[in-house]
């Protein structure tokens, strides 16, 4: 099968224009998002293009190393977005992250590229490259969520895990249900998405092949060996991270630890966020609404 269908520049143009009309009608309504709207279409122009002119050099260069800076620079990229997204996460995390993510990716990928598909070369970076950024892509997600419920459970359960200490429980069995929950909540968008894909959806990577021309069979088992692979290394890096920070609940004597919660926003901030969805209030108006929020918080 051939025929694949390329965008033009006034292809990209109709998109953007797209982008710009539900901006317009955001700004109407005056819903507070029009601005984030077209900020995040500019940046998400950019950062693809980038991408591509990046991959389309690598690919030709077709040199090891530098397939290997780049997964390096994916995987900060992915702790960095983890980490950002994890709300109610303590400070000190990001070796671990890193460590899992590196751990998890670097078995992922031999089993999916050296195993399962057996390119050649085996650093093939048109491969490679775009195999990891799928992999990282549906994980990063997963992976935040799941540190934000173990926290999150930890704290709603201090009193069960007091008791539990007090009754000769380890740290191990008072913390489990939280890290059962963490790990459980992060799999379900892997688990829902193999379970609706081709039957609700047709997946990214399988309906890019068919429009790219390829036989739609070989489509659907690339996109079945990519799900399995989200799947599995959500679940790994998951159970990785948490077995190694659930002890950072807890101090000496097995005594229980709450976790330092999320910063809380300044006055400066919620300035800010209520100038986004009251853009027509004066400052002063402004500083005094956001200083009665904090205080109505802060009760």
């Amino acid at each position: 099968m051939n025929g694949y269908f390329d965008i033009d520049i006034w292809g990209l143009v109709a998109a953007v224009v797209m982008v710009l009309i539900a901006a317009g009608i955001s700004a109407l309504m005056k819903t507070g998002v029009a601005t984030s709207l077209v900020w995040a279409t500019a940046r998400s122009l950019v950062q693809l293009l980038a991408m591509g002119f990046i991959l389309q050099y690598v690919i030709r260069q077709d040199n090891v190393w530098l397939v290997i800076g780049l997964i390096a620079l994916m995987l900060l990229a992915a702790v960095q977005i983890t980490m950002g997204r994890a709300t109610g996460a303590p400070k000190g995390l990001v070796g671990i992250v890193l460590l899992a993510l590196v751990v998890t990716m670097l078995l992922m990928l031999a089993i999916v590229a050296e195993l399962i598909v057996r390119p050649k070369p085996w650093y093939a970076p048109q491969l490679v490259v775009p195999l990891t950024g799928m992999l990282l892509g549906n994980t990063v997600s997963a992976l935040a969520l799941g540190l934000s419920r173990f926290f999150e459970s930890m704290r709603e359960r201090y009193a069960e895990v007091n008791t539990l200490l007090a009754l000769g429980a380890t740290k191990w069995e008072a913390a489990k249900p939280s890290m059962i929950s963490s790990i459980r909540l992060g799999l379900l968008p892997s688990v829902a998405m193999l379970a609706s894909s081709g039957i609700v959806t047709i997946p990214g990577m399988m309906s890019g092949q068919i429009i790219a021309g390829k036989s739609p069979v070989s489509a659907a088992k690339y996109q079945f060996v990519i799900l399995a692979a989200v799947a599995a290394l959500t679940l790994v890096a998951d159970s990785i991270i948490i077995a190694l920070i659930y002890k950072r609940c807890f101090i000496s004597y097995d005594r229980y630890f709450v976790p330092e919660p999320a910063k809380q926003l300044s006055l400066k901030d919620l300035i800010r966020l209520r100038k986004d969805v009251h853009p027509d209030e004066s400052a002063a108006e402004l500083k005094r609404a956001a200083a009665d929020d904090r205080r109505m918080s802060a009760r």
